[in-house]
């Protein structure tokens, strides 16, 4: 889990898209309201900005990658809820193997999932 967080290649399972939705808010939110009435205040804002926005989008584009679809879907407008509930593909697709070290039936030569 969690590893290459901050690259947009791969996929990714919903806990760990979950995990780091939290982490970015318990981390960042309160980061924000520490740093208020301090020197270089508007420059410490906008480096952690810009470090939690690149490790959300990185990690919201592989989330969406599980579920098969393009990166940019993330930008739609309260998607990330859509991406903590759905599933993703249950087998290998475009993006890479699936998270859950589940193989499809292509992957295994098994036509039904109850074959021995």
């Amino acid at each position: 889990m969690f590893n290459n967080p901050f690259s947009f290649k791969g996929r990714i399972r919903r806990i760990e898209y979950f995990l780091s939705v939290l982490f970015q808010a318990i981390i960042f939110f309160p980061i924000v309201f520490l740093i208020r009435g301090i020197a270089y205040e508007r420059e410490i804002f906008w480096t952690f900005f810009v470090i939690s926005a690149w490790f959300i989008l990185a990690q919201g584009a592989k989330r969406c990658h599980d579920i098969g679809r393009n990166g940019f879907y993330q930008l739609i407008p309260f998607y990330f809820f859509w991406m903590i509930v759905e599933d993703g593909v249950p087998k290998k697709n475009k993006y890479g193997l699936n998270p859950k070290g589940l193989k499809g039936p292509e992957e295994t030569g098994k036509i039904r999932q109850n074959e021995g």
